[in-house]
Formats: C-alpha cells, structure tokens, sequence
C-alpha cells in the first residue's frame, strides 16, 4: 500500500474513531439528562407525547368538537395495575383547565380505580379525562373526587364525527379514555377516584400549592410543562379551527 493510501486509511480510522467517541459521549450525556429528571418531569414528558400520538389520527382521535368545548384535560400515561385484595389500578399524570388567560399550569394527580381495572388484562394503559362543563371542573378543583359518585362520568366517544348524533355533554360532566394495545376507545372509569398528588406537586413547584391554585391560573406554569401544556394548546386549537 502506498504511503498516500495509508495516509488515507489513517484518517478515516482516526475520524471513525472520534465519531463514536463522540456519539458515545451524547449517549451518556442524554442518558445522564434523563436519569436527572424528576418523575413528575418524565410524566408531564410523557403525558404530552400520549396526547401527541392519539390526537395525530383525527378518525380514531377525540372528536374536535369535544376538544373544543373542553373545560379542562387530563392525562395518566401507563396505568398499571396493583394487587389490593380483588386487585385495582393505580396511575398518576397531570390536568390542565381553561382559565381567563388560556391553559393552567399543570396540576400533578393520580387516580385510583377498582374493578374495571380488571378488564384492562393487567397491562399498562394510557388514560385521557375531559371534563366538560363547569360542574365537572368544581369537582376537579375540590382536589379529590369520585367519579360517578360526585361528578358523572361516562365513556367518551371516539372520532371526527362521533360526537354528531350523540347527547354526551348534557349525560357527563367528564369523559374517559383509555389506550390498551395500541386501541384508543372510551372507557367506564365510575368508581375511581381522582386526586391532587401533593407529593409531586411540591417537586415541581417547590411548593404545596392547592388545585385550586394551579388550575385557576393563579400559580405561573414551570418551564419543565412545556411538553403537555403545548400539545393542549394545539389540539384545541386545531379544534377550535375546524368548529
């Protein structure tokens, strides 16, 4: 091999060499970025890329008009299921309302279900909650709440046009969802039981700020809400659009 050629080879080994140095070094930092994040950080993450991927298939999506008329949202991404006696479900994500001055920030809550948490199979879940009137959205600032008990609830229709023929607003002042398998439909929730978490808000806002605080626009939306308030913000939007 002539030294030209060499030369050549060299370069390239020292370049390929430097090049996974590199993306090893981005590997670690971002694995190291992840591993800093908080749990409520990596929930309200998770929470807006839930929204993002139902909403992307307007067919088989939240129907636009429900979207629009929507007095606040709330997402629990990957549910699971916990052994408490006959079993039941656990979960915890984030809600937002409407306020004056737009979306709230984001308000951490967990929702604890019983037996309906047996016909899910046993698998995580991704759960969506839209609370349709202002009764409901009294309930939701209470910071607990039973659903079916103290708000109706009922299973929310799925689709752009499921809501048409369809007299879901005056039945439910909140309607549930869920995503198993890659199936995004409505779910009977009755019996569970939605709540503040305490725990995660004094994390994210370093205080124990009340529902009613956060959901009423009273407390400024922290940076790390960003991911799920703006996909909020865009699908109501589009709604709100196409209405």
């Amino acid at each position: 091999m002539s030294r030209t050629n060499l030369r050549h080879w060299r370069r390239i080994v020292v370049a390929s060499v430097l090049a996974f140095f590199v993306l090893g070094l981005t590997a670690v930092a971002d694995d190291k970025d992840d591993k800093d994040k908080s749990d409520i950080q990596k929930r309200i993450e998770a929470s807006g890329k839930v929204l993002d991927e139902i909403m992307g298939t307007p067919d088989k999506a939240i129907p636009e008009k429900i979207m629009n008329d929507a007095k606040c949202v709330a997402v629990i991404p990957s549910m699971v299921r916990i052994a408490v006696g006959f079993g039941g479900s656990h979960g915890k994500g984030v809600a937002t309302c409407r306020t004056a001055h737009g979306w709230s920030a984001p308000a951490p809550i967990t929702i604890t279900g019983g037996s309906w948490g047996l016909q899910l199979g046993g698998e995580a879940v991704d759960l969506i909650m839209i609370v349709t009137n202002d009764q409901g959205m009294q309930h939701l600032l209470s910071s607990k709440f039973k659903l079916g008990a103290n708000a109706s609830a009922a299973a929310g229709p799925v689709g752009r046009n499921a809501s048409a023929d369809t007299d879901w607003k005056m039945k439910a002042e909140v309607l549930t969802y869920s995503r198993a398998r890659g199936v995004f439909a409505g779910i009977d929730l009755n019996g569970s039981v939605l709540s503040q978490d305490k725990d995660e808000t004094r994390v994210l806002y370093k205080s124990a700020h009340t529902f009613d605080e956060i959901l009423t626009g009273k407390i400024a939306a922290p940076a790390e809400s960003a991911p799920f308030l703006m996909a909020v913000r865009k699908y109501s939007s589009q709604a709100k659009e196409q209405s």
